[in-house]
């Protein structure tokens, strides 16, 4: 319901104020808004608490009067100001709806807009840095290619109150969050194999973590049957990215390897996709990659106590003219044989490759992630991960948690062994492709086979890549896995 506001007369200058009621229980936003280079965002459990704060005497009577159910805009002499009122718990279901309405609180920001001050009256700081969260997630673009750009630069965002020694952190995250994104983004002409391992190195050099590119020779003289089947029908070379941060601090002895695939464009191969919402939207495939760099960027910058080794392999998979045909058997980097039955299931190929390097490791635990399978997308929607492990029931539990405080929310499915039937081979060791039913999970056995050490499969094929923006998640590249991941290592970190 929208509804014209009667304002009395100390409010006879300004504009003009509108009220809407909001329906979200436990919320209300006031917001105030003028043309403006700054802006002002405070937040509180009562309408009273604006009282106290450092407002305009008169914008904080006014506020402290009005409904918690309200919405109000309207202009004022003193600059861009919102308020925003939140009486919910601290839960991790309120801690999305604040992300969302820091989402509103974002878009609600006149043009011109060039600083945020976040002034946080008497929140505690898990609920002001949720918001800030979702604020800082909702300041992104990528219009790189666009021969009129937007005019808005990123924010400057300050904080005052509870949380406000935890923003540069936040800060430090939605940047690595964006990161993922803008590499998601990037067209295969503009981001190949190469591009992306250059990529990974530049921002190597600039946050303070290890990297080492191989090249096609190194990976053909290491025998890396999958990556270079999958590589076969493309003209431009393979490469496979090891990237290391290990502090002096670190507080474990064996490092956690995290997995990604790094597939830059997927036509399917020979076993070619149809394009309408298919092969139109496969510069994703390299989700999983983009998540492993974007995380050393975040544990990098911030310092933290942790060792953690990336391995990200990376190719087109093309129909070219020496392109793998179905049927063709191959010999993987260690050792198994492995029929070839669709060349669209590439992205195992290439991964099996990484797990099984990943042995000389001797990790604490492997994580890897992929835009893998339809399947989970088909059984799990846009709305969560799917997650299979052969891994202690503990670090189960933690990736669930970080999947729920982050709201990058993961599944399990059953590893049964039954699925591991459907892809053993007649003619070579194992097939690359079990039934058409219960296909993300035929996928993650033919990729345990790999595996000697605690292992993790998270399956974003139906989270990476957007068609539409949602609350903070923008159209295109999401960042899925990211802020995911950073919140398992600081559970790890903190014991």
């Amino acid at each position: 319901m929208v509804r014209i506001m009667r304002i009395s007369a100390q409010f006879a200058t300004m504009f003009f104020s509108l009220g809407i009621i909001a329906k979200n229980t436990g919320f209300t936003a006031l917001i105030a808004l003028i043309c403006s280079m700054n802006a002002e965002i405070y937040l509180t459990s009562n309408s009273k608490g604006f009282v106290t704060a450092k407002l305009p005497s008169s914008i904080a009577a006014f506020w402290s009067q009005s409904s918690e159910e309200s919405l109000h805009l309207y202009n004022g002499p003193k600059g861009c100001l919102m308020g925003v009122i939140h009486t919910g718990k601290g839960n991790v279901a309120e801690h999305e709806k604040l992300r969302k309405e820091g989402n509103k609180c974002f878009v609600s920001l006149p043009k011109g807009i060039t600083s945020v001050e976040i002034n946080n009256v008497d929140w505690d700081a898990p609920k002001a840095l949720a918001f800030v969260e979702g604020f800082l997630l909702s300041d992104y673009r990528f219009d790189k290619y666009l021969t009129k750009k937007s005019a808005n630069a990123p924010l400057q965002v300050t904080m005052s109150g509870k949380g406000k020694e935890k923003l540069h952190e936040v800060q430090v995250v939605c940047n690595a969050v964006n990161t993922a994104r803008n590499w998601v983004n990037e067209p295969v002409n503009s981001l190949n194999a190469q591009g992306l391992a250059d990529a990974f190195t530049d921002l190597g050099v600039d946050a303070g973590f290890k990297v080492e590119v191989f090249g096609e020779a190194q990976i053909e003289s290491l025998k890396m049957g999958g990556l270079l089947a999958v590589n076969r029908g493309s003209q431009e070379p393979p490469t496979f990215s090891v990237l290391e941060y290990k502090p002096k601090e670190a507080k474990n002895a064996q490092p956690i390897v995290l997995v990604g695939k790094g597939v830059v464009f997927d036509t399917g191969g020979l076993s070619l996709k149809p394009t309408p919402n298919s092969m139109d939207m496969m510069k994703c495939d390299m989700g999983g990659a983009a998540v492993v760099g974007a995380v050393f960027e975040a544990v990098a910058r911030l310092n933290w106590p942790i060792w953690i080794v990336g391995l990200v392999p990376a190719t087109d998979n093309r129909p070219g003219e020496m392109a793998t045909c179905p049927g063709d058997i191959i010999t993987m980097f260690d050792g198994t044989t492995v029929e070839v039955l669709n060349t669209d299931a590439e992205g195992r190929l290439i991964l099996a490759d990484a797990l099984a390097f990943a042995k000389k490791y001797d990790p604490q635990l492997v994580i890897d992630y992929a835009t893998l399978t339809g399947a989970a997308a088909r059984a799990l929607g846009t709305y969560g991960s799917a997650l299979m492990a052969q891994a202690p029931d503990s670090v189960v539990k933690s990736l669930k948690k970080a999947g729920e405080v982050t709201y990058e929310r993961l599944a399990e499915l059953p590893l049964w062994e039954e699925y591991y039937e459907e892809i053993k081979g007649g003619i070579a060791d194992l097939k690359n492709l079990g039934k058409g039913e219960g296909g993300a999970q035929s996928a993650a056995m033919f990729l345990r086979h790999f595996t000697n050490y605690p292992w993790a499969h998270i399956d974003i094929a139906g989270t990476a890549f957007s068609t539409s923006a949602s609350h903070y998640t923008p159209k295109g590249g999401t960042g899925v896995g990211v802020r995911l991941t950073l919140e398992f290592l600081r559970q790890q970190i903190n014991g």
